[in-house]
């Protein structure tokens, strides 16, 4: 399964607090996009799709006691400024997501061509709303926040049956939550029990964003997601969402991580020329002990290792003695360097290994 489309995506959740209103929601966009430009990362901005004719029953609509039920109705939006949201989010140059809570949400993604469906935490066992999610066939993003490992097994197994492409968000489903609390050693369990599957961090932490982006990326998270918000008029922000001048510090965080962890996830690194140079000036060289004639097969009485490596004399690390020895092609005098020429070994019949030899030490 492909899974390019997750790598180092950075999800910009929005969820309500556009509070219903297009202008604003308009405006969220427009600010965090230019961070996300200025900073030149990948991010998409997801909104959060709600029949609410069908996701609220009538009974429960007029009441004002149910906090959840009450936002839901108080922020909702009309399907054509959802529409006018999705053509914002792509000319901004970010990718458009959205979470839908309900199955004729679901139908809107796809009217809307979007790119991902992300699954929520509460809906990560709600199988009537995933079969109809996995009939799009679209990559999907789930966050498992506080969902039991049997069901998180089953889920994954869901999709791969299917073959559809899934990231895997670690998420701690308390908004907001404590640094203490963010548990970010079940990255390492998620990575080492889904193989295969990109794994990220959905953060709701409202103290110290830049350690956890930075720790997360080090275990090998490479999708992000976090609340955004502005505070231009006058609405009270989630501690748990970013301004747009935190979120570009959240940034900067990630690529100093980047930056820490390097290039090579799956590989040996290739070594930097200075690096290298710094090893070699520690390198023992290969002295002779007293005067070495031709023929003579070296043994550990005819030789001994001391810095500094001069250049073109063998080290420790070429250095084979016994039955794959090395033996003396002309006079060594005492105390001098046993060089590369002075020897029959497989290094001196390799031009580039012998060049090598000559371009180290003093």
């Amino acid at each position: 399964m492909n899974r390019d489309i997750f790598e180092n995506l950075f999800v910009l959740e929005m969820a309500s607090n556009h509070q219903g209103k297009l202008d604003r929601a308009l405006q969220i966009v427009r600010e965090h996009s230019r961070v996300v430009r200025f900073n030149n990362v990948r991010a998409a901005i997801k909104l959060q799709f709600r029949d609410v004719e069908s996701f609220v029953h009538k009974d429960f609509r007029a009441r004002e006691d149910i906090r959840y039920v009450k936002r839901v109705l108080d922020t909702r939006m009309a399907k054509a400024d959802y529409a006018t949201l999705v053509e914002a989010i792509v000319k901004s140059g970010c990718l458009p997501l959205a979470t839908p809570f309900d199955e004729k949400s679901v139908d809107w993604c796809v009217e809307f061509g979007l790119p991902i469906i992300k699954i929520a935490s509460a809906d990560s066992n709600d199988w009537m709303l995933l079969e109809k999610i996995a009939r799009t066939r679209k990559p999907c993003i789930i966050s498992f926040g506080a969902t039991p490992l049997k069901d998180m097994d089953d889920v994954v197994t869901f999709f791969e049956h299917r073959s559809i492409p899934l990231a895997i968000n670690h998420c701690i489903a308390a908004y907001p939550h404590e640094d203490s609390e963010c548990e970010l050693d079940q990255i390492d369990f998620m990575r080492n029990r889904y193989p295969g599957h990109t794994i990220g961090w959905s953060c709701h932490e409202h103290k110290d964003w830049d350690t956890s982006i930075k720790i997360a990326y080090g275990k090998g998270a490479r999708t992000f997601e976090r609340h955004i918000d502005i505070d231009t008029d006058g609405f009270k922000v989630a501690a748990y969402s970013s301004l747009p001048g935190q979120l570009d510090q959240w940034f900067k965080a990630f690529h100093k991580a980047v930056e820490f962890c390097g290039t090579a996830r799956t590989e040996r690194k290739l070594p930097l020329a200075k690096e290298t140079a710094y090893l070699d000036t520690y390198i023992r060289g290969v002295y002779a002990r007293h005067v070495l004639q031709p023929g003579q097969q070296l043994t550990d009485d005819d030789i001994y290792m001391a810095i500094p490596l001069q250049k073109g004399q063998i080290s420790c690390r070429e250095l084979m003695l016994g039955r794959f020895g090395h033996t003396i092609t002309k006079t060594v005098p005492q105390d001098a360097p046993i060089t590369i020429d002075a020897i029959d070994s497989p290094y001196s019949q390799n031009e580039a290994l012998r060049s090598q030899i000559y371009d180290r030490g003093l």
